[in-house]
């Protein structure tokens, strides 16, 4: 931002080292190699790539910088480097360090330096890293994209009160719906988007329509109960909590039930609406609509009969005691306390190791028709 800094002042020097150089016949190219804002520990930068680029098209001969470590401060990369000065026959020469590429002495201590700058910036490195990891167990916020829900104001969040109702209606939503795939399509026909937010630069980021992906970022994102998060831990945050616990450990405990029942349970209601709704006759024209199995979709609709605790109840082998595989044969409640009531309270989670299901691997299959039951109901 300054008008003189630091690269004015070395490109000045390097080229008064090329001016007392003349009567050798070195020349100054008009070009500059410049990399202000970029890391020395990386070689992915636009002026060095023009500068290699250059040097194969054999319009440079020779490379002054002001200090070894001002080219590259990564002892592999600038390896690679002094073999392509090496195949273009270009020398290197650092103008406040002495030494010539092309005696084994002069490489032994070019790498010997360079050495010395490797460790440097690695120690720089995690000098850094440790005054993150002391910053986030205090709950400071370090920067980043801010989360939907939180404005970022002298470094701290700040709730956004219209996107903070969003989040909450996001965590609501995944617990009536239990898929993230309808819940994007409810999002984005409502109109909703992603974090819109400006950085500190003034470069504006607009907001997205939703996926699955952004769905569970959310929905897993600490931020929301009020902590800051560093490699897995969370702290408690200096910012305000949007998500209640008692609703993040809702969403969550539908998160933990196995996606494939969750999908297949999602399935099973979008179907029996489509037969409520009689966008079909019958379970064959659905399952030859959708392209599902006739059986299989007459399992999954089974799912839509029970109430979900009593269905996990029965894979977890905790069934009611008054619940056989017989009753699931008859015409049954379909209101979920009157199943309760019906069939007793649900046992205490067995541990795994005993665990004996009402509902064997594949006894499913000889339940009858769901049009039958439903028909009974």
């Amino acid at each position: 931002d300054m008008e003189f800094n630091s690269l004015d002042a070395q490109r000045e020097a390097c080229e008064a080292y090329v001016a007392s150089q003349k009567r050798e016949g070195w020349l100054l190219v008009p070009d500059h190699y410049d990399d202000g804002g970029f890391s020395g520990g990386t070689l992915e930068r636009p002026a060095l790539k023009r500068l290699l680029v250059d040097i194969e098209a054999g319009c440079i001969d020779c490379v002054v910088v002001y200090k070894i470590d001002r080219l590259s401060r990564a002892l592999v990369d600038f390896t690679k480097l002094v073999e392509v000065f090496d195949r273009h026959s270009v020398t290197f020469v650092s103008i406040t360090q002495s030494f010539n590429t092309t005696t084994s002495m002069g490489r032994l201590t070019l790498n010997i330096l360079l050495s010395f700058a490797q460790f440097e910036r690695e120690v720089i490195g995690e000098r850094i890293r440790d005054k993150f990891a002391a910053s986030r167990k205090k709950g400071m916020w370090m920067g980043g994209t801010p989360p939907l829900g939180y404005d970022v104001k002298d470094r701290k969040l700040v709730v956004n009160e219209e996107e903070a109702a969003l989040v909450r209606h996001i965590f609501e939503r995944f617990i009536k719906v239990g898929s993230a795939t309808l819940l994007v399509k409810e999002l984005n026909a409502d109109g909703h988007r992603t974090k819109s937010w400006t950085t500190q630069s003034g470069r504006v980021r607009e907001g997205r329509p939703f996926n699955k992906g952004a769905i569970y970022k959310i929905l897993n994102n600490r931020v929301y109960i009020g902590e800051a998060v560093h490699k897995g831990k969370g702290y408690p945050g200096e910012h305000q909590a949007i998500i209640p616990m008692l609703l993040w450990d809702k969403v969550h405990a539908v998160l933990a039930e196995n996606t494939r029942s969750r999908a297949n349970r999602t399935r099973a209601h979008r179907c029996k609406r489509m037969l409520e709704n009689g966008e079909h006759n019958s379970i064959a024209d659905l399952a030859e609509m959708e392209k599902f199995n006739k059986s299989y979709l007459s399992r999954i609709l089974r799912l839509t009969l029970l109430a979900p605790d009593i269905v996990q109840a029965i894979l977890d082998g905790r069934q009611p005691k008054g619940l056989a595989l017989a009753d699931l044969m008859e015409p049954f409640p379909v209101e979920w306390e009157r199943q309760k009531e019906r069939w007793g309270s649900l046992g205490k989670r067995p541990d795994k190791r005993c665990r004996t299901s009402l509902v064997a691997p594949g006894v499913l299959n000889a339940l009858p028709d769901i049009s039958s039951v439903g028909r009974s109901l």
